[in-house]
């Protein structure tokens, strides 16, 4: 192989290779002198083709070495290349006979040192933030105590004993695994899938949706805890529609799914204790705001009730509103009874005289005056015709005598017309006569005195008019008692003897 490289000394017997041998046996020594290396450098010009190969250049600051990631290899990195990443990758030396240059077939690369994984942390960090991911107004609120909550954890280790602990003693809430593993490279897939999967979980379905969500993992280095920086967990921690807890690590551990969770816990423990408030607490603050609500109740009452005394002062007694009203009632019904007497007096009287106009006899007597009045005017109707006759009898004599039969036909039907007319009117008129007067018959005999009389009273009659009083019966002259049955005459009444002046003792005669 030495021999190919020397300069031989007969030019015209040097041998001719073609190009692919001398590409060809450029790519056999290389290999065989690098077939496997570890290079330090910086990632430059990264290319993702949609083949699934990664092409990016390794550099430092005088020379370049392009780098090849076969598909197959790239989705098993846990680092995946960024633009100014300083990695360490592994992998062989080769040529590309194509281009006329060497590169190397990278089988993994790593950050070279903490300084690296925080530099290309903080550029993550940078542009997550720059497209909102970390702002405030994107965080939810947390249930004040959720019925069902999700855990992304392992399953196996300590962190998911701790949360269960923790949560039984502060308050027993329904709670559902999801296993994940939590360093590696299958970290980052698998926690982002779990975040997804609770987010499709039907509400109401077998599985209850939670209604909190907690990634937690236990301290470690920042190797350890890398997946939780991968920007596929930070995207699916933001887009989670379920309020997300993170507690990841240590107090001291930061990963950028704390800044994309809605609230960060220092510890899972912690986050235990932020997802659920503690019981007996609670109980005692609500028997303490009972408490307090019956006191204040109490109170108000007790300042409602003096309020109500304190006015009660202000205002006049009952009795002294009432008495003056009181005095106005027992006058009136003092005056009642006299009041209804006189009024019924009044009306007995109004009703003797409406009764005395309205007697039947009396009424028949005016019906029997109209009655002769009317046949008075019809005697006298008919000489007035036949005085009309003849003093239009010149004329009449000379209408012919079929003409004074007709008009004498024609006044002969207007007459019997009239009287026809009257004696309907008298006819229709009189039944309701008697029927109304037969009416206030009966109503003065309800309302008159005599059946006051039959229930045992009896009417005074001094000189014809009613006595009311004693002294009214002692000045009469003469006194007449009306019963039910008849009038009893008692004569002059009894005049009271006057006193007779005691003259001087004129001594015993015998």
């Amino acid at each position: 192989m030495s021999d190919l490289f020397e300069d031989p000394s007969p030019p015209g017997n040097a041998p001719e290779f073609t190009v692919s041998e001398i590409a060809g046996a450029v790519k056999r020594t290389i290999e065989g002198e690098f077939g496997f290396v570890r290079v330090r450098g910086e990632i430059s010009r990264v290319s993702r083709p949609a083949s699934g190969h990664l092409y990016f250049d390794l550099k430092d600051d005088k020379s370049v070495l392009n780098g090849v990631i076969w598909k197959g290899q790239a989705a098993r990195l846990a680092t995946r290349p960024e633009e100014g990443l300083e990695v360490i990758a592994t992998g062989k030396l080769t040529t590309f006979p194509g281009g006329s240059r060497y590169q190397m077939i990278i089988d993994d690369i790593a950050p070279a040192g903490v300084g690296a994984l925080m530099a290309m942390l903080e550029k993550r960090k940078a542009m997550l933030a720059a497209e909102g991911l970390f702002a405030p107004n994107r965080k939810q609120p947390l249930p004040f105590l959720p019925d069902v909550i999700g855990i992304v954890t392992s399953p196996s280790g300590a962190v998911i004993r701790d949360i269960l602990h923790r949560l039984r003693d502060r308050f027993p809430r329904r709670v559902l695994v999801w296993p994940v593993a939590v360093q590696g490279k299958a970290c980052a897939a698998e926690v982002a899938a779990a975040i997804a999967g609770f987010n499709r979980m039907t509400p109401g379905g077998a599985l209850p949706r939670p209604d909190l969500l907690i990634v937690a993992r236990g301290g470690g280095s920042i190797e350890d805890l890398w997946g939780f920086n991968d920007e596929i967990v930070v995207r699916a921690a933001a887009a989670s529609r379920i309020p997300l807890i993170s507690a990841i690590g240590h107090e001291t551990d930061t990963t950028l799914i704390d800044f994309a969770a809605d609230l960060r816990a220092p510890t899972p423990t912690a986050a235990a204790e932020r997802a659920v408030p503690v019981r007996l607490d609670l109980l005692a603050w609500v028997g303490e705001q009972g408490a307090r609500l019956t006191r204040g109740v109490g109170q108000g009452v007790q300042i409602r009730v003096q309020r109500v005394r304190d006015l009660g002062r202000v205002l006049a007694k009952p009795e002294t509103l009432l008495n003056g009203p009181r005095q106005r009632l027992d006058n009136l019904s003092d005056r009642l009874p006299a009041g209804l007497r006189k009024a019924i007096a009044r009306k007995q009287l109004d009703l003797s005289k409406a009764g005395g106009v309205l007697r039947p006899a009396i009424l028949q007597r005016k019906l029997d005056r109209d009655a002769e009045r009317l046949t008075e005017r019809a005697y006298r109707l008919a000489p007035a015709l036949s005085r009309a006759v003849q003093a239009k009898r010149p004329g009449l004599e000379k209408l012919r005598l079929r003409d004074m039969s007709a008009v004498l036909d024609q006044r002969r039907f207007a007459l019997d017309k009239v009287s026809a007319r009257l004696k309907n009117q008298i006819d229709r008129k009189l039944p309701d006569l008697q029927t109304r007067l037969t009416n206030l018959a009966k109503l003065h005999a309800t309302l008159g005195y005599e059946q006051t009389l039959r229930r045992g009273f009896a009417v005074v009659r001094g000189d014809g008019a009613i006595v009311a009083s004693v002294q009214a019966a002692r000045s009469a002259a003469a006194i007449e008692i009306q019963f039910a049955d008849g009038k009893l005459d008692l004569g002059s009444a009894p005049k009271p003897k006057r006193p007779v002046p005691a003259g001087p003792d004129q001594g015993n005669l015998f």
